[in-house]
């Protein structure tokens, strides 16, 4: 399955990426009543490993995210390693635009089968991705714009 999200944010494009590439961001980034509890975050960089629980209510979701195709400035991609999808590969890309920087996020994701994939397929689904990075693009504006 494939999701993608636009939106644009009214800050400098290394504003924006040092925000994104920050992966303490997350917190920020969950909208309640997600909340997003880090365990490891490497400096990004290819091959560096964030892992984090989110927490929906008193669900537990434990995830995993290796980081690939770091370039400074211009995005990222966070693939899932371990977590509650089958496959997870979320794209992060940064383009200068007049008047601010244009963020575009492209996942490519996967559910399992049996009770793992219901699971998945409840908290992962289209309206919950669509209302998960609309806030996010809100939490960023919020974030960076002054």
């Amino acid at each position: 399955m494939i999701f993608d999200y636009t939106f644009t944010v009214r800050a400098s494009l290394a504003a924006v990426a040092d925000f994104h590439h920050d992966a303490r961001a997350l917190k920020l980034l969950s909208p309640p009543p997600i909340v997003a509890q880090l365990h490891l975050v490497e400096p990004m960089a290819n091959g560096s490993i964030a892992e984090f629980t989110l927490w929906f209510g008193p669900l537990p979701v434990r995830w995993r995210a290796v980081h690939s195709n770091v370039v400074p400035q211009r995005g990222f991609t966070d693939t899932q390693a371990r977590g509650p999808l089958r496959a997870w590969q979320h794209t992060h890309t940064f383009d200068e635009v007049s008047g601010g920087v244009r963020v575009h996020e492209h996942v490519e994701y996967e559910h399992d089968s049996g009770w793992r994939g219901v699971l998945s397929r409840l908290l992962f689904n289209a309206p919950a991705l669509g209302f998960l990075f609309w806030y996010r693009g809100w939490a960023t504006r919020r974030a960076l714009e002054k």
